[in-house]
């Protein structure tokens, strides 16, 4: 990853006009510009806003970045917003000219310009076999190089620019997690679930334990009509020989399996654990398991899908 010019995380997003001019300029939100060369990742760093819960316009001429303002009011539902811009755009020239605009009308932007080596950019086109945008009637670099024309004066104007040359997608999308780290939440999503194989395997679960080593409940009189969420039940369960070493030890597991996740950006992930019906031993466990977990630091949801299907 190459920075050439980086001026760190700045809180995102813009109000309407009236509302900016009642705010000190320290306060005052931004929305998040993105630019830079065809090919270059723009569609991919859009992506990963989405998913870190930015609403992403993409291919928005330049004269609409004013009109977006609005949706940064209280009653907009945006909190983090990001626009691409690029020479897609019929008046993507009036993008210098638009972004003194937004200063002068007290809106602050933040500018992304992603940037790639041309020999990068034309294997890549290549390797997806489809034109340039301004290729026109000549040849790839043709185009290539009236694209970096255009974008020259927004290029040193840059916040912040990435250089995408040698960076996977994967790389990519985490430096721009990593730009954006203090406005959006990055935490892995964890669900630790409950089921009984007799109704199926869970269709979303990334890993499932199989806990029906442990003595069944449902054959003890007093504890049969009560869940794996009864005291009763729970102390049973994790008195059996063997179930708090797998609690302890899978918890562990799960911990390492996490901290990869999350280094290879995977966004959710769902532990399945399962019994016979998904009433008693799986219950007790998967919320055993959810505890361990928190202790960790991982917020955890926890679901148990087939209680309440007898």
């Amino acid at each position: 990853m190459s920075d050439i010019n980086d001026t760190g995380a700045i809180p995102v997003g813009i109000p309407q006009q009236d509302a900016a001019a009642s705010l000190p300029a320290t306060e005052l939100p931004e929305i998040l510009v993105i630019t830079g060369m065809s090919g270059a990742g723009r569609s991919r760093a859009a992506a990963t806003l989405e998913d870190l819960d930015w609403y992403v316009v993409d291919n928005i001429p330049p004269r609409f970045l004013r009109a977006l303002a609005g949706l940064m009011t209280p009653d907009g539902g945006v909190k983090r917003l990001a626009a691409v811009v690029d020479v897609r755009s019929r008046e993507f020239s009036e993008l210098s000219v638009t972004l003194d605009q937004l200063r002068e009308g007290g809106l602050g932007y933040r500018l992304l310009f992603l940037d790639c080596d041309d020999d990068e950019l034309v294997r890549r086109y290549e390797s997806v076999r489809r034109p340039h945008p301004l290729q026109g009637d000549g040849r790839l670099l043709d185009g290539i190089h009236e694209e970096r024309r255009q974008l020259k004066n927004l290029k040193g104007r840059a916040d912040t620019i990435i250089d995408t040359s040698k960076l996977s997608v994967h790389d990519l999308s985490r430096r721009i997690r990593h730009l954006v780290a203090n406005e959006s939440p990055t935490d892995l999503q964890v669900t630790v679930m409950s089921f009984g194989f007799k109704y199926g395997l869970p269709l979303d679960a990334d890993n499932v334990a199989d806990v029906r080593f442990l003595p069944n409940p449902y054959w003890v009189s007093e504890l049969r009509h009560l869940t794996g969420h009864d005291s009763a039940v729970s102390d049973f369960v994790l008195a059996q020989k063997g179930a708090s070493e797998f609690v302890a030890s899978y918890s562990n597991l799960m911990a390492a399996i996490l901290d990869g996740y999350t280094r290879e950006l995977k966004p959710f992930v769902t532990i399945a654990i399962g019994c016979t019906g998904g009433k008693h031993r799986s219950v007790a466990i998967a919320e055993a398991v959810s505890e361990e977990l928190r202790k960790r630091g991982r917020t955890v949801r926890t679901l148990h899908r087939d209680l309440g299907r007898e």
